[in-house]
């Protein structure tokens, strides 16, 4: 299936279909030589092209989803956001050559490796708007982002501490929104 991804006449890096229900583009950004620019469409019957329009996904996107995985089933969110905390402070680190970002943006990898860790969390496939392959690669690909153009950056784990520690809504999405820390 071929999705065009095309925005504002640029073509995307890379084209990830995961689940034939969201089209990822990363598409390089302007923040940094390594910037990388996430946009995606998602499955939408009632559109007579059946894909909403190129979306960016934002943060507070992603906490509102964990938020409601979280709802569901608390146990497993919360064991994936430790996931995702223990990849920020071990394994995420920022892009700084041409052969980094061509190893990162290995489609045939990424999908393996983003259809494997989904499987560790299976009470959450139906929970919320994203899929958990959706949610998982979209985190990856932010924190790495986030480190690239910022390498001492903390906010992306700052809302990943706020949502195993269950903040208040407002805490959450003052981090979510670059509001607050």
């Amino acid at each position: 299936m071929s999705i065009d991804m095309k925005d504002k006449g640029v073509e995307p890096l890379i084209t990830i279909n995961i689940n034939g229900k969201y089209v990822l583009g990363v598409y390089q950004g302007k923040l940094s030589k390594y910037d990388l620019l996430l946009k995606y469409k998602q499955k939408d019957t009632s559109k007579r092209s059946g894909w909403t329009r190129i979306r960016t996904p934002k943060h507070i996107h992603w906490a509102v989803d964990a938020i409601i995985k979280m709802h569901y089933e608390k146990t497993e969110t919360t064991r994936f956001i430790e996931f995702l905390i223990d990849e920020w402070d071990k394994n995420i680190k920022p892009i700084n050559t041409e052969a980094e970002r061509t190893a990162l943006l290995d489609i045939n990898k990424l999908i393996i490796e983003v259809n494997n860790e989904a499987l560790k969390y299976p009470k959450l496939a139906n929970k919320g708007e994203y899929s958990i392959k959706f949610l998982y690669l979209i985190a990856k690909l932010l924190m790495i982002q986030e480190k690239t153009n910022y390498s001492t950056a903390f906010m992306f784990r700052d809302l990943l501490v706020a949502l195993k520690e269950n903040k208040d809504i407002f805490k959450i999405v003052s981090t979510a929104t670059h509001n607050g820390r």
